[in-house]
């Protein structure tokens, strides 16, 4: 049973209940996932904060779910709990995430290859609205794209 993200399934579940901890720590969740790797289920809770998330911060996080996911229970079977940073190249996954990094730089990867073979495109992230985000090239070139049609879409450093 693979997780749904903030709406609803394991990943939903564990974001309520862990909401509540990240804010007393003064922490936000940037997103929950629940994956499979290999044979293994991995619940990954990924926090952040202003100037940025340390180890003391994931291990108190860790820390202050670990004991009411056991009794919540939303996980059938045995799972590896993670909890980090979204790191300096994160992936932005939902509204929020682009609505915060408008006029960023990011890179994004295509499910499928354009006609000329592109697959990752870097570029200003320009817009975003409804599943559509808008990237602008180092030319003033626009290109809009279909969130459903990328494998991913990641903030870049500005020197990349």
């Amino acid at each position: 049973m693979a997780g749904k993200g903030k709406e609803g399934g394991v990943a939903g579940a564990v974001w309520k209940l862990a909401l509540p901890f990240a804010q007393h720590l003064g922490l936000s969740i940037w997103d929950v996932r629940y994956e499979k790797e290999g044979g293994a289920w991995y619940l990954r809770i990924f926090i952040d904060k202003p100037g940025g998330v340390g180890i003391d911060d994931c291990e108190a996080m860790s820390r202050a779910v670990n004991k009411p996911l056991d009794e919540l229970d939303p996980i059938r079977g045995s799972y590896c709990l993670e909890v980090s940073s979204p790191g300096m190249n994160r992936e932005l996954r939902r509204s929020e995430h682009f609505a915060a990094f408008l006029g960023s730089c990011v890179q994004v990867r295509l499910i499928r290859p354009l006609p000329d073979g592109t697959r990752d495109l870097t570029g200003v992230l320009a817009g975003y609205e409804g599943g559509e985000l808008t990237l602008r090239n180092d030319s003033g070139e626009t290109a809009s794209l279909t969130l459903r049609d990328t494998a991913w879409v990641r903030l870049l450093e500005e020197d990349e």
